[in-house]
């Protein structure tokens, strides 16, 4: 595991030494049991990765217009509604999964609706859901449907669009528009959640701190990325060695696996003062949180832009925030055990006029 900062900052740019071009090797732990194909583009380095990239850029970057974001609002102020009505409600399923399905609607371009189908999938496609045992053929089965209706009747949402890429001139093959549905649907999922479930938590603990955050945008801003600073929602990520390397003083054989530890890069004292300090106002906040380099989450403008939606309409739409049966989520990595997010907490949010 790679841990400082400049360090895994510096093998993330450095793919030829630390490569991508690994299917289902990528993600900790590999997932060869839960999908059947390769995701794109993350299993892909450049040029590959960098072609596929240009295509869903467009789509991805959509979140900083005015106009995405005043589609976005109402459905963080609807989600915030309905939890207001509904009282005491889990912060994970009741809240933050519905409203991670329903915003990646707008990103898509799909029916409200799908967004209540993609809530049953649970929190991790691969390992949740209404059915677990069904290991992610859920999705795979949906995606199939879906770039089946989209060839039949092209529109503007993303499965129309995976129908007109391209790679190297040709249309891409079916399992390759499966690897980027796949990728969008899943690669995005739990980690979202988890930091949605952190801002709320964090606002709850601190409501006036997040009250003057949410005073002006570049407050927002900064408040936000100390909270994907300090949750880091992906621990790390696999990185394979074509040829044998070395890293620092430990010797690595072609074909091994090493692993880019963002969280334990969030918190590298030589970049962060006081890292164990959450502090919204920090400034620069070089984190690690959605990557760097070439593999830098395409997600990244969407999470950030629902997050500082959901800040805004915590402070203006609702007068206090109480949680309660608070459980945090432990990820087992070898000998190390990590908090890495939450598992559950129950919460009630209160209205202005309570």
């Amino acid at each position: 595991m790679l841990l400082d900062w400049a360090g895994v900052r510096a093998a993330a740019h450095d793919w030829n030494t630390f490569s991508s071009n690994a299917p289902f090797r990528v993600p900790i732990p590999s997932e060869e049991n839960v999908r059947s194909v390769r995701q794109l583009p993350i299993e892909a380095d450049p040029p590959l990765n960098a072609e596929i990239r240009q295509q869903l850029e467009p789509r991805f970057r959509r979140p900083r217009q005015r106009s995405y974001l005043a589609k976005l609002r109402p459905l963080v102020s609807a989600q915030l509604t309905a939890a207001k009505q509904s009282g005491e409600i889990d912060l994970i399923r009741d809240f933050a999964l519905p409203l991670q399905s329903r915003a990646l609607t707008l990103l898509l371009d799909m029916p409200t609706e799908a967004g209540e189908t993609w809530t049953k999938w649970g929190l991790h496609v691969f390992r949740d859901g209404e059915d677990p045992a069904a290991r992610g053929s859920a999705l795979e089965n949906y995606i199939l449907s879906e770039l089946d209706r989209a060839a039949r009747s092209p529109g503007v949402d993303f499965f129309s669009d995976l129908t007109r890429m391209t790679l190297n001139r040709r249309a891409l093959s079916q399992n390759e528009m499966m690897g980027i549905a796949n990728l969008v649907f899943a690669g995005g999922r739990d980690t979202l959640i988890n930091a949605m479930s952190q801002l709320v938590v964090a606002a709850s603990k601190h409501p006036e701190a997040f009250q003057l955050a949410a005073a002006d945008q570049r407050r927002t801003k900064l408040a936000v990325e100390e909270v994907l600073r300090v949750s880091s929602p992906l621990t790390h990520i696999g990185r394979v060695c074509p040829a044998r390397t070395m890293v620092e003083r430990h010797d690595i054989p072609a074909g091994a696996r090493i692993s880019l530890c963002w969280a334990a890069a969030n918190y590298d004292p030589a970049v962060f003062s006081a890292p164990e300090t959450r502090d919204i106002e920090r400034m620069p906040n070089p984190h690690l949180a959605f990557g760097s380099g070439p593999h830098t989450c395409l997600g990244a403008v969407h999470a950030r832009a629902l997050l500082r939606e959901l800040l805004r309409a915590l402070v203006s739409e609702v007068s206090g925030i109480m949680v309660s049966k608070l459980q945090s989520a432990q990820e087992d990595i070898g000998p190390i055990t990590r908090t890495a997010g939450i598992e559950s907490a129950r919460v009630i949010f209160r209205g202005m006029s309570d």
